[in-house]
């Protein structure tokens, strides 16, 4: 029996399925798009479609050719890659199977298309190679990211344990790695894939070796060295840019047509790519990927499991985080794609560098003061497309009819942005990169613009780009398809008038094509240049080489029309494609001044503020506002001051190094109940803390923000149960990552440490972090960012836990107590949302228990329970480690804690911190200390000191 697959188009098929074998085949036939065996099994579980068969043993798939994009999205969403193989021939002019080729692998990391892609989501691809051998988290890495839809490309170094806050800031949704022999990703790749939930994609190990990753790189930018990109022989940042490189050729210059160049299309490059840029750590504010979950940055916390909400770009996610309030603001958003892509990193990646902060301080402030500056500048920005992407496209050979209008249209409005801030000193530089490149671009746009109708169409496959009038060729192709009857009739008036035959007809039927009919009589009469075509009953047709000069004209003048059309269309991209570096300076200029444009319209609308910036690690906001919340609530929501560190910075020798001799706290201790605002209260002062390194103005009266390296956080309860990790587990991993990072140039907020194990143990970890913050010692040996004695981050720690309170005291100058006010009305409280400074005895928690609807029954009995409890101290917390004495008495039961210590081998503690009674203290209780004189009492006292001290 034959085999079913042993057909011309199926052997086709399995050619190229060889060639990607890592990917689901997309295979044109005809009008679908189909899959076979294993492809068509998966595709059909992913994607709903029937599973057919067409031969007998042959499963198989498909999807219709337009609406390719919408399977394609799905299936890239479900992190699967495909292998778009189109029909690179007419059917009717194959002879055998048509010729196929595969035109494009789609990726997670690789999406150009618009369809794809929404304007404001972010995808990137990186490269990940591990310098050190082994598993050490603190392994040097070099990271290669790129963004093919708008070509930025940049390199850096990193950790092991920051790998992972690089790439979530970098939205990156696809990592490259080094193949292994078992073929699993390595330890450190499988946690970033885990922690992050993108996808992972091996590479062959040589992809990454110096030499053949130097010589990608090389041939790609058409280079004899890189060092004029500031990469060194032997830099180890060209390792994952090379094979970067060489992943990008392998999926996006594909071209596997059986014939050469398939169906003769021109090939696609990555001239859009930029060179790979340098990046250090040390530009920007480091926010890592906790913090920017935390402070609900990109996408609100309970948004991730919702659809849309996962990647923190899309609609679904970004509703009520930070960056929403800008893009969601209406006529105060951002004005264009690009701008809310940079906006976006801005907010992920805030800059630590004063003078580039204060140069977009200036320029927002031109626009808060000049309204007809930024009236002007909005309207011009909103004639602005996606030229980023659409330069890309045009390098891919991706670009459709409606890609090539609206990049000529934005050119167009080039001249009116400049002219928008042509008399603004702030936008100096942005002013001159403008003229630069309208003076390149001013041609191609006025080019594109009069060759193109202004609404064109999705695509060519039935023309209607170019205007009539434009190209001759195209308008006689156009009046042939049009106009044939008018011209036949013009034809018959001709040939009448010089022939003299007023009977002449010239006519068209589908089986004889056009002719030239002659009655019988008249026909004795015909011309010699009239060929006899056919004999009728009474009547004669003939042609004549002009007729059939047309006649030939009109058969082709559709796909004449058409294929000149495809010419003018690719001839324009040609000359776009020679301008993309222009193109490239034009969407940077636009896309700063848009967030720009952005942060001063929020400011004139919520009243914000211009920041000082400065390098002491100071805090001083007066009246802050949450960002979000004050956008939601408006002038419900209530303000508050915060207050830390010292305007001389550690340096100085005064402030909380110096025992606070003249300078504020670096750790606030903030208590209150449930619900009263502490968490909002730490997370605001964290956004203003960032919008001031971003450039923004801030929601307060007034602000001091010194230079900040790093923001942490750790707020809420989560769990990694994948990792084997309890909810304690990640807070504790967490809250050391913090110990181990933060210097005195840090922002440090702290949620309810030690809430996941016992009271004590968790009042003891709590205690001792708030020590190692507010007056860290030196790290052992020397480092640069180890924290002097005194010179602790600043931090604002919330917290239950009412004994902390006391380090206020005990750490004079380094530790103050805020609370939030509360009144109680009866067995009610109102909760009044004011930062006070001073401490609170209790956290109201059976009353927000009751608020939250909990039945009376259990509040009558919480209260009962709590009235039997009381909290008796042996002496004050000591940091040696002294602790309180509990004593308990609930149901009955007496319940004591003796000593303040454990016996060896007790188990946990339970919730109301019982303790064994210890045989020191039950010896105490039997002395008869009437009967015994002062030298036995002596003798007594010495032994049971001696069995404290042995136990």
């Amino acid at each position: 029996m034959a085999d079913p697959r042993d057909t011309p188009a199926m052997q086709q098929y399995y050619r190229f399925k060889k060639r990607h074998p890592e990917c689901i085949l997309f295979f044109r036939i005809g009008d679908f798009y189909e899959m076979f065996d294993d492809d068509a099994r998966t595709a059909s579980k992913a994607l709903g479609l029937t599973l057919t068969q067409r031969t007998e043993g042959v499963p198989m798939a498909g999807v219709p050719y337009h609406q390719v994009e919408v399977y394609l999205r799905r299936m890239i969403e479900q992190g699967f890659r495909v292998a778009v193989c189109e029909q690179v021939q007419d059917a009717m002019d194959a002879k055998g199977v048509v010729e196929r080729a595969v035109t494009r692998v789609v990726t997670p990391g690789t999406l150009v298309d618009e369809s794809l892609l929404p304007g404001e989501d972010v995808r990137t691809l990186a490269a990940a190679c591990f310098l050190d051998p082994g598993d050490d988290p603190r392994g040097r890495v070099a990271l290669a990211v790129a963004e093919l839809s708008t070509g930025a490309f940049v390199v850096l170094e990193c950790d092991g344990e920051s790998l992972v806050d690089e790439v979530a800031r970098r939205a990156v949704t696809e990592l490259l790695y080094a193949d292994t022999a078992n073929g699993k990703p390595p330890p450190r790749v499988e946690r970033v894939l885990t922690a992050l939930n993108i996808a992972g994609t091996a590479q062959p190990p040589w992809h990454f070796r110096p030499e053949e990753a130097r010589e990608a790189l090389l041939k790609l930018y058409g280079v004899a060295t890189l060092a004029g990109f500031g990469l060194g022989e032997g830099e180890a940042a060209i390792q994952p840019a090379g094979a970067l490189v060489r992943y990008l050729r392998i999926t996006q210059t594909t071209d596997d047509g059986e014939n050469g160049v398939a169906g003769n299309r021109p090939a696609p490059t990555l001239a859009h790519l930029l060179p790979p840029r340098r990046e250090s750590p040390g530009e920007f504010c480091h926010i890592d990927a906790v913090s920017l979950r935390s402070l609900e940055v990109l996408r609100t916390i309970r948004s991730e499991g919702r659809e849309g909400g996962g990647r923190g770009d899309g609609r679904g996610g970004w509703e009520g985080s930070l960056l929403g309030i800008f893009l969601g603001a209406g006529a105060a958003g951002c004005r264009t794609p690009m701008g809310k892509r940079l906006l976006r990193d801005w907010l992920c990646r805030p800059i630590r560098d004063i003078a580039r902060i204060e140069g977009r301080q200036r320029a927002v402030a031109t626009l808060v003061e000049d309204r007809r500056v930024a009236a002007a500048l909005g309207e011009a920005l909103g004639g602005v497309q996606d030229v980023a992407r659409i330069a890309a496209r045009i390098a891919l050979r991706r670009a459709t009819p409606r890609d090539l209008v609206v990049l000529g249209q934005s050119l167009a409005t080039v001249h009116a942005v400049g002219a928008a801030i042509a008399d603004s000193p702030a936008f100096s530089a942005a002013g001159e990169a403008l003229s630069r490149a309208q003076a390149q671009l001013a041609g191609l746009a006025a080019r594109i613009t009069s060759t193109c109708v202004e609404s064109p169409p999705a695509h060519l496959r039935e023309g209607g780009l170019v205007r009539d009038g434009v190209d001759a060729e195209l308008d006689e192709a156009r009046l042939l398809r049009r106009d044939a009857a008018a011209w036949l009739a013009e034809y018959q008036k001709r040939l009448i008038e010089k022939h003299e035959l007023p009977g002449i007809k010239v006519g068209y039927n589908k089986v004889f094509g056009y002719y030239i009919e002659l009655t019988s009589s008249q026909a004795r009469k015909a011309p010699v240049e009239f060929s006899r075509k056919q004999t009728l009953r009474n009547a004669e047709r003939y042609i004549t080489p002009e007729l059939k000069e047309f006649e030939e004209k009109v058969s082709t003048a559709e796909a004449r029309s058409l294929e000149r059309e495809q010419a003018i269309f690719q001839g324009l991209c040609e000359e776009a494609a020679a301008k993309l570096g222009a193109i490239g300076e034009l969407s940077e200029v636009v896309s700063e001044l848009d967030v720009l444009w952005c942060f001063a319209e929020k400011a004139v609308r919520r009243r914000w503020v211009r920041p000082d910036v400065v390098e002491p690690p100071v805090l001083r906001i007066e009246q802050g506002r949450h960002p979000v919340l004050d956008e939601l609530l408006g002038s419900g929501f209530v303000p508050n001051d915060a207050e830390l560190g010292s305007e001389g910075g550690p340096e100085a020798g005064g402030g909380v190094g110096a025992g606070g001799g003249g300078g504020s706290p670096t750790l606030a201790l903030i208590t209150g109940p449930n619900m009263a605002g502490k968490s909002t209260f730490i997370r605001q002062t964290a956004l203003i803390v960032l919008l001031a390194h971003a450039g923004s103005f801030v929601p307060a009266d007034r602000a001091v923000i010194g230079l900040t390296d790093r923001v942490f956080t750790r707020i809420g309860a989560d769990d990694a149960l994948h990792a084997g990790q309890s909810t304690f587990m990640v807070e504790m991993t967490e809250t050391a990552r913090i110990l181990h990072h933060a210097t005195a140039h840090s922002l440090i907020i702290l949620d309810e440490i030690g809430r996941g194990t016992s009271t004590l143990d968790g009042l003891s970890l709590a205690w001792a972090i708030a020590e190692s913050l507010a007056n860290p010692p030196r790290p052992t040996g020397t480092s640069p960012r180890a924290l002097a004695d005194g010179a602790g981050p600043r931090t604002l720690f919330a917290t239950h836990y009412h004994e902390l309170t006391d380090l206020e005291e005990r750490l004079g100058g380094r530790v103050k107590n805020l609370h939030v006010s509360v009144r109680e009305w009866g067995d009610q409280i109102v909760f009044l949302h004011r930062i006070l400074p001073g401490r609170t005895d209790q956290s109201y928690g059976i009353h927000v228990a009751k608020l939250a609807g909990i039945p009376t029954t259990t509040i009558a009995r919480a209260r009962e329970i709590l009235e039997s409890l009381a909290v008796q101290h042996v002496g004050e917390l000591a940091p040696a480690g002294g602790v309180d004495r509990v004593v308990g008495e609930a149901g009955g039961s007496r319940r004591k804690a003796v000593g303040g210590q454990r016996p060896p081998g007790d188990g946990q503690l339970g919730l109301f911190t019982e303790y064994l009674a210890h045989p020191a203290v039950e010896a105490l209780r039997e002395l008869k200390l009437d009967a015994m004189s002062p030298i036995q009492a002596f003798d007594e006292l010495r032994r049971l000191k001696d069995q404290v001290e042995k136990a």
